[in-house]
């Protein structure tokens, strides 16, 4: 019979909706029932795409013996950390700080006062590898509970308290300068993987905003240690296994140092991000290998990660059956030597050579994840073309991995800004009507009448939680370029809407710091506030890159006085880990660089000399430089007030802190202003 996770929307949740264990959502209820019954609350929490989570679902929470222990004992709470980054944020910080490490799925231990005192991540049905079986922890916990409840109280209260004084002061210091962003490259190049591109050692995470930073600190220092890195971390990255060289975007995460084996899951996030990434790197370079990865991957989230109301799904699972029943890690995407050979009969060996498979593998049992090793110009394009055509028309026939439908709000900002300026770059309207859409779904269903913002959606229905700041800003940054895209000053005034949002209820006053949910939020044990970067630009220095560009299309100086405070993180962050804070030194540069301001003016948006001089402002390498176009008179966005047609031909402002240069109606003096 369900339990009650199946009254949720949360695709998580529900995979657990039949587990035998008496499963709460996350609620005021479900600790009121562990006030009522004395139990402990026992806190898991993953996501769908989760591998490790779905292991220890099938062994522990399927299996009805622990199931009846579980209902006998403890108040089970079941929490999908994508829907709750908040309570995710709260409980990990206190594993990690408990255990110097963690990950999903999450297990912790908590009194009904919902205050930690027992804490780990997977637990296997069994002794092994130095871990304690999760029944072992479970009768730990619980004769503790039973015998010990007065130093349990202790334990949690103090473990409150450390964290109630962790509370980030940085936010009053100046903005990083020229000397903490030098600083800041000084310590990656230290960290850097010269053999192999990217930062540190296994697992190898995709570089996203540190790369965005390289590319922003070589425009404007002409840095070419910066753009090494950046150009070599993504060449490796697409030539890698955690690229699908068949059908586009990339996977979470390399488990090695090569790029050659990924954890398969694929996130919007990752992907989004890494788009955006490579369409700058094509933008600083003209690479067409940053050409076809930024495209390719655009097309894989408009393709397989689009929803039908328009939005953008969060995740593929790594996991899919393998043809038996069975479900494995990464069995969709693999290849053997004699699966080659029934798809592509003589062309095989092509294949094998083109894309690194071997008899040996590189993956499980014989099986290769696909690479490419050796430049393509030595193959011929027709052939490999039609190859490829081949081997993922064959791959659509497998069982394909499950997708998580939840629309984040966050990610979508982060996927609308992406498409907008990829579909700009490449001449691409496809792309960035999906950017529209997307936009659209945000403001018809997760904007509320005062411009409140839910975090997520499925099917075209609300959910529940709010906004966290990490939304309302990359909300505000798809929002932000699809201005600048698009020349709808609708966008502008939807983003103006969030970021008063974020000044009036995210900012403490006193010293500019930022939190990661709003002052009116559910009270937790902690109001979560962390400035570095995860997966995805830590909402901190994400709000201040909004809040920068905002005021620079405006000129509104609270939010570019904001957006200085919030940057004191990363003066304070930036030269002792870099690696961490690769937006919030991104957003610096642009600072530093202005950010230059481009009005761009014409008799109309579809005038091909308007449509010519808006591209070329766009293509502009000016770190975060931002860009109005219209005509002359236009109301909507405030760039471009008081910026006539120069000789009635179309016209470009390059300004700083509203202080401009000549205007310019040709194309080359434009491109060398924004390269420079």
């Amino acid at each position: 019979m369900p339990n009650r996770l199946a009254q949720e929307t949360s695709p998580y949740l529900l995979q657990h909706a039949d587990n035998p264990v008496d499963w709460w959502p996350w609620s005021g209820e479900a600790f009121e029932e562990a006030r009522k019954s004395g139990k402990p609350v026992l806190l898991s929490v993953g996501y769908s795409s989760c591998h490790w989570c779905h292991v220890m679902a099938h062994e522990s929470f399927e299996d009805q013996e622990t199931a009846d222990y579980l209902n006998a004992h403890f108040v089970s709470v079941k929490v999908d950390r994508e829907e709750r980054p908040d309570v995710d944020a709260v409980y990990m910080e206190a594993v990690q700080a408990a255990t110097g490490q963690g990950g999903w799925p999450m297990t912790v231990f908590l009194t009904p006062d919902a205050e930690p005192f027992y804490f780990g991540t997977y637990f296997p049905p069994a002794p092994r590898h130095g871990m304690p079986s999760f029944r072992q922890v479970l009768e730990g916990v619980r004769s503790a509970w039973a015998d010990r409840r007065d130093e349990v109280a202790d334990v949690a209260g103090k473990i409150v308290r450390d964290l109630a004084g962790r509370e980030i002061s940085y936010g009053d210091a100046q903005a990083p300068g020229e000397e903490e962003l030098a600083q800041a490259l000084l310590g990656l190049t230290r960290e850097y993987d010269a053999q192999r591109g990217g930062f540190g050692g296994a697992p190898k995470f995709p570089p996203s905003m540190v790369v965005e930073f390289l590319l922003r600190h070589h425009a404007r220092t002409g840095s070419e240690g910066a753009l090494q890195m950046a150009r070599d971390t993504c060449e490796r990255m697409a030539r890698g296994g955690i690229y699908d060289q068949l059908g586009g975007g990339f996977a979470r995460y390399s488990v090695d140092r090569e790029w050659v084996v990924p954890h398969f899951e694929k996130m919007l996030y990752d992907n989004a991000l890494l788009c955006r990434v490579y369409a700058h790197l094509w933008r600083a370079t003209g690479s067409e290998l940053a050409r076809r990865v930024a495209l390719e991957t655009a097309d894989f989230m408009v393709r397989e990660l689009r929803t039908a109301e328009g939005g953008f799904a969060s995740a593929l699972d790594a996991d899919s059956d393998d043809g038996s029943g069975k479900h494995v890690e990464g069995a969709y995407y693999v290849w053997t030597p004699e699966q080659l050979a029934a798809v592509l009969g003589d062309d095989a060996d092509l294949a094998a050579q083109y894309f690194g498979v071997t008899e040996e593998g590189t993956f499980e049992e014989g099986a290769s994840v696909l690479q490419l090793p050796q430049q393509e110009g030595v193959f011929d394009a027709e052939k490999v073309e039609s190859v490829r055509r081949r081997l993922l028309a064959a791959r659509a026939a497998r069982p394909a991995p499950g997708r998580d439908d939840k629309v984040v709000a966050a990610w979508n900002g982060l996927a609308i800004a992406a498409l907008a300026e990829t579909g700009a770059y490449f001449d691409r309207p496809d792309l960035v009507e999906a950017a529209v859409a997307a936009a659209d779904l945000l403001v018809r269903l997760h904007l509320d009448e005062q411009a409140r913002l839910a975090r997520t959606s499925k099917d075209g229905q609300v959910g529940a939680n709010a906004g966290v700041l990490e939304d309302y800003a990359d909300v505000a940054e798809g929002f932000l370029a699809l201005t600048s895209v698009t020349g709808e000053g609708v966008w502008l005034e939807f983003a103006g809407f969030l970021l008063d949002h974020v000044l009036a209820r995210f900012v403490d006053a006193e010293s500019g710091a930022l939190f990661d949910t709003a002052a009116d939020a559910e009270r937790l044990i902690r109001r979560p506030q962390d400035p570095t970067d995860n997966a995805v630009p830590s909402g901190w220095t994400a709000a201040a890159g909004a809040l920068l560009s905002y005021a620079a299309l405006t000129g509104a100086e609270p939010h570019r006085t904001a957006a200085e405070r919030a940057l004191g993180v990363v003066k304070a962050l930036g030269p002792r880990v870099p690696r961490f804070i690769g937006w919030g030194l991104a957003v610096a540069e642009a600072l530093l660089d202005g950010p230059r301001e481009v009005a761009v003016v014409g008799p109309a948006l579809d005038d091909p000399a308007t449509k010519a001089l808006h591209r070329t402002a766009l293509l502009g390498t000016a770190p975060g430089a931002v860009v109005a176009v219209g005509v002359p008179g236009s109301s909507e966005l405030p760039l471009l007030a008081d910026r006539p047609l120069v000789g009635g031909e179309p016209t470009a402002y390059v300004c700083r802190n509203f202080t401009c240069d000549a205007p310019t109606t040709e194309i080359e003096r434009l491109r060398s202003s924004l390269n420079r």
